[in-house]
């Protein structure tokens, strides 16, 4: 019993879904699949011109193509991954950048960073289920655990509009630092963080409260945020700098700040590795995310950008 129970253990681990990076490539105009446990490349999607946002939803990974004006949606496949293939395109607007996917996978959530609207998506038929009016360039997306509201990052208005998603409507909208880019849920503490691109700081929203109850000072151009696994640290890229600031993500206290990134862009934070998209590298970096020690770097195509969720792991 013991030996069927150990054969039973090795097949069911050697048959586990891997974690798989999906690194959107601006330069190439294609989407690198990472086989992070591999450190290796398993296979490369063409898509639009120019992808940078992404999401992953289900089994469906989702990419705006801010230059062609579509959303791709690409489809893992078998075989770890090697068999992703692009599967469809939509129109989505008149320039998608930011994108999230609710909570449930079922739809996902575009900003058309020229139009001025969120587009949302059916994720099984791939139509088209609402489109809301909202302020200038709309950039990061993040959508609560209920699935009905959507934060929005209007950046050249230095807001953040409140979106009732089954209303169809932007019910509030809150005052943040200068040009606000990405955008983070900490639902467990009910904040949402806002990165400000040109005031190189990050504004604490208090959800319950709708304001900004803090302003946290980072490297230049922060860009993309990550919290760890246990919620106890956060991650930001500092494009500019070419560093990455970890803060204790409770008082936002400064723990480290990471160097050696070049331009570094999309983060993400798998088990007990942190991972970094390089824009000018072209490449992801895949370090230990307690000590900040570099582990791997892992070539990707051309002017990688990775904005968003861009790992998907195993059921």
């Amino acid at each position: 019993m013991a030996a069927a129970a150990l054969a039973l253990l090795l097949s069911t681990a050697a048959h586990a879904a891997p974690a798989l990076a999906y690194i959107t490539n601006q330069g190439s105009h294609d989407v690198s699949v990472v086989d992070v446990a591999q450190r290796r490349v398993v296979a490369t999607v063409p898509v639009g011109r120019s992808p940078a946002g992404v999401a992953v939803a289900g089994e469906r990974v989702f990419v705006t193509n801010p230059d062609s004006r579509e959303l791709a949606v690409i489809e893992p496949g078998s075989s770890g991954g090697a068999g992703a293939r692009l599967l469809a395109t939509r129109a989505a607007g008149e320039q998608p950048l930011g994108i999230a996917a609710a909570p449930d996978g079922r739809s996902v959530w575009v900003a058309d960073w020229q139009g001025q609207r969120l587009i949302g998506f059916d994720t099984r038929t791939l139509e088209r289920i609402g489109d809301v009016a909202v302020g200038r360039t709309p950039s990061g997306v993040a959508i609560a655990a209920d699935g009905a509201t959507a934060y929005v990052a209007e950046r050249d208005d230095d807001v953040v509009a409140v979106v009732d998603l089954p209303a169809r409507r932007v019910v509030a909208r809150i005052a943040v630092g200068s040009h606000p880019f990405a955008l983070l849920l900490d639902a467990a503490r009910g904040r949402l963080l806002a990165l400000n691109v040109q005031g190189d700081d990050m504004s604490v929203v208090d959800l319950r409260q709708r304001r900004e109850v803090r302003r946290v000072p980072l490297g230049r151009a922060p860009y993309g945020a990550a919290l760890s696994g246990d919620g106890a640290r956060l991650f930001v890229t500092n494009q500019h700098d070419g560093t990455v600031s970890v803060l204790d993500a409770q008082s936002y206290a400064p723990l480290r700040r990471l160097e050696g990134f070049g331009h570094p862009e999309g983060v993400a934070v798998l088990g007990a590795e942190l991972l970094v998209v390089n824009w000018m590298d072209d490449d992801l970096s895949v370090l230990d995310a307690d000590s900040g020690r570099l582990r791997a770097r892992i070539p990707t195509g051309t002017n990688p950008r990775g904005f968003g969720a861009f790992v998907a792991t195993g059921p």
